[in-house]
């Protein structure tokens, strides 16, 4: 596959908010998995199918476990639907504008040519940013097309960033990333990145992540 990682067009505006959005809605399915799953949610459903026996209703049960469930499923679509929303009507919403005005900002596109045709294929930026006197750069919108994962593209595209960062003498590349994107966790510990906090701060009401047991992980790697 011949791949090219370019600047960001303005004519890639419509595949790339497409690629976004398909990029993190299709986290909701694992983390509904992964929360529902958990020991503490096993434990729970078990708690409330005990509750239907002792009240000698089946049909209590079920509706005690299919509204618990529908909730939980209710809270991680939530979280990503409102994440992308939020997206798609600021930053990506203007791409030129919010990542490609200043010097020290950028937004890549990874374009491929599968049967003879081009097509964007992954997506990435960093931004600048100032905390006293050090400067360093954000990663954001890290997107590979989930048919084109596991050829090296994350690591191509991440490396740009930090090369990028390097470049302008930056101290280091900090990102943030959900808990339940273990590929994507496993890739930035691989390239050295490291975890630094935790939060469950989302675009989303505080509650849903503590329902979805999803968490926010702020990881940096120095340079």
């Amino acid at each position: 596959m011949q791949l090219v990682i370019r600047r960001y067009h303005p004519s890639d505006k419509d595949t790339v908010q497409t690629l976004f959005s398909d990029g993190i809605l299709e986290h909701i399915g694992p983390s509904f998995y992964s929360a529902m799953t958990s020991p503490l949610y096993l434990g729970f459903i078990l708690v409330l199918c005990a509750a239907g026996f002792l009240l000698d209703s089946v049909l209590g049960a079920l509706v005690l476990l299919g509204g618990w469930v529908g909730l939980v499923y209710y809270c991680c679509h939530e979280i990503y639907s409102c994440y992308v929303r939020e997206k798609l009507r600021t930053d990506m919403q203007d791409i030129p504008g919010n990542y490609l005005t200043r010097p020290d900002d950028h937004f890549w596109v990874a374009e491929a040519e599968i049967n003879g045709k081009s097509q964007v294929i992954g997506m990435v930026a960093v931004v600048a940013k100032q905390s006293g006197k050090e400067m360093y750069g954000e990663l954001f919108r890290m997107i590979i097309s989930s048919s084109c994962r596991q050829a090296g593209l994350g690591s191509r595209m991440a490396q740009t960033v930090i090369d990028f960062c390097k470049e302008r003498g930056f101290s280091r590349v900090v990102l943030e990333t959900s808990s339940t994107q273990t590929a994507a966790v496993a890739l930035y510990k691989k390239m050295g990145f490291t975890h630094v906090i935790a939060k469950t701060t989302t675009q989303a009401p505080d509650w849903l992540p503590k329902v979805a047991r999803v968490k926010i992980l702020r990881m940096e790697k120095r340079l």
